[in-house]
Formats: C-alpha cells, sequence, structure tokens
C-alpha cells in the first residue's frame, strides 16, 4: 500500500512538474532578440508604404510575420535555426519597424497585400507563412485569399474575429510591459520616430474592429494550417483557438506548455521545434 501510494505520489508530482518548471516563462517577456546579421535587407514600395524586409539561408522559403506594434527583430531566434535548411524572410509590417505607411486605416487584408507584393519583388511564387498574433493574422487572410501564393500557415496566437480576444489583454503585467517596449523600439527603427502614439491607435482601431471572418469563411482555407497557442495566453481565448482549429479543414491544434502570447521569446527551443515540425511535415 506504501509503496503503491509512493508511485501514486510520483506519478503526480510528474504531471504537475513541467508546468511548474515552465510557471515563471509564461509570466515574462524576455528581451527582444537582437536581429540576426548577415542577411540581405531592402525595402520595397507597396500599397503607398516602403516596406522593409531581410531574407537569410536557402531551401524553401518561409516568411516570418510579427505581431501588432512589434518588428522583425522578434524572431531573432527563429531566423538562425529556420535558415540551416530554408530561405528565411523577415517583413516588418506596413508602419512597423523599418517600414512606412501612408494613411489609409490598417486592415489585415492590406498588410497581407503588402506581403505579396514582397514575394513578387524578391521572385517567391510560393511560400510558408510563419505568423505570431497580427501576423498570424495575416498568414490565415494570405491562405484565403492568396492561396496559391501559400505552401502552409503556422498561426501562432491568432483571432479571426474580436470575439477571440480577452476583455483584459491589454491590462497583464505582460502586456503593460510589452507596450512600453514597443514605444522605444519604435522610436528607434521607425522612419517617423515621433509617431507612436497615432501609429498606435491606429493599430487599437484594427484590433477593434478587425478580423471578421466567419466559420464559413474558415471552412475555405484549403492549404495546410497549424493553429498554435501557448496554454498561458493572456490575449487569445482558449476555446476561439479550438475553435480556429475545428473551423479551418485539416488544421492541426498544437498547444505549447507553460507558454503565453510571447512564446517565441519564453522557449525558443520549444517554439522553433514546432514549427520545424510543421514546416517539413509530409
Amino acid at each position: 500500500m506504501v509503496l503503491r501510494l509512493c508511485r501514486l505520489l510520483a506519478f503526480s508530482l510528474l504531471l504537475v512538474a513541467a508546468p511548474a518548471m515552465a510557471a515563471d516563462l509564461w509570466r515574462t517577456v524576455p528581451p527582444t532578440p537582437a536581429l540576426t546579421p548577415g542577411g540581405t535587407s531592402g525595402f520595397v514600395t507597396e500599397n503607398g508604404a516602403r516596406i522593409w524586409y531581410a531574407a537569410y539561408g536557402e531551401g524553401p522559403p518561409v516568411i516570418l510575420l510579427h505581431g501588432g506594434l512589434a518588428n522583425s527583430d522578434y524572431w531573432g531566434q527563429q531566423i538562425p535555426v529556420l535558415a540551416r535548411t530554408h530561405r528565411v524572410v523577415v517583413i516588418d509590417s506596413r508602419g512597423h519597424g523599418r517600414s512606412s505607411r501612408d494613411q489609409r486605416p490598417y486592415t489585415y487584408e492590406l498588410m497581407a497585400s503588402d506581403v505579396i507584393g514582397v514575394m513578387d519583388a524578391l521572385k517567391i511564387d510560393k511560400a510558408a507563412v510563419v505568423g505570431w498574433s497580427d501576423g498570424a493574422i495575416i498568414g490565415l487572410v494570405m491562405a484565403m485569399k492568396d492561396p496559391a501564393r501559400v505552401s502552409r500557415v503556422f498561426a501562432f496566437a491568432a483571432n479571426m474575429d474580436p470575439s477571440g480576444v480577452r476583455a483584459d489583454a491589454m491590462t497583464t503585467p505582460t502586456f503593460g510591459g510589452f507596450g512600453a517596449r514597443a514605444a522605444r523600439e519604435y522610436a528607434k527603427l521607425s522612419p517617423t520616430p515621433d509617431g507612436f502614439v497615432v501609429f498606435s491607435a491606429a493599430i487599437q482601431h484594427m484590433w477593434d474592429t478587425e478580423p471578421n471572418y466567419t466559420a464559413a469563411d474558415l471552412a475555405r482555407i484549403t492549404v495546410p494550417a497549424a493553429i498554435v497557442d501557448g496554454d498561458h495566453d493572456e490575449a487569445i481565448k482558449a476555446e476561439h483557438t479550438a475553435y480556429l482549429a475545428r473551423a479551418i479543414p485539416g488544421a492541426r491544434l498544437i498547444i505549447l506548455p507553460g507558454l503565453s502570447h510571447f512564446a517565441m521569446l519564453q522557449d525558443p527551443v520549444a517554439f522553433n521545434a514546432a514549427v520545424l515540425g510543421f514546416l517539413d511535415q509530409r
């Protein structure tokens, strides 16, 4: 009886050990990595904006799309790993990072068309898309609207209608710190360094009103898709992530334990393994 109780206790400790060891990770937003050196970079003029990109490595193309208010530096721990076997292209979304914007309102479809413009300039007919947050939404929009240009999409922390976002998302400690960091990075990288307040208000308006895709819209996605999130995401409702995986035909649902909306920073090894496992899936 004592031996059986010890085994049960040991099994229980195993069940809680992994989350306990990772408990602090989801509470943190580790420093933004430095942009990976050694690539080629430039600008593409598209839809009234100058869109910045950088490219690394050789092989099947994969495009990395960052989240709202962020920039391509956030992929600094993914680029070197993926570039061993892929041609990796990172893009600063319009008005983000090093890219400019015009005065038209932000929409996800406009930003998706910017990505297609960069692909055209780089003579990339078709690419896998790995997106985080707003970048994940853009990737899913591309899969929906331009499926001939997307080989597969890894959508981390996406919502496809406003109901998928938690009401308290922007008041969590992690997002509070991220907002202040985003302002500093904007001032450092942007061609309009004093424009963060106007820029962030425009992004907030988009978040309040978009995206607005139905289950029927999602059912039209035919490219291979992975719907991915951390099990402690502060912004995206878990039930919305599950809904996306059900609504998109054949989509894989991948949940990263002990991580949040910033998983690529919190545990790049686990995040990279999930990305490569999906990209290399046949």
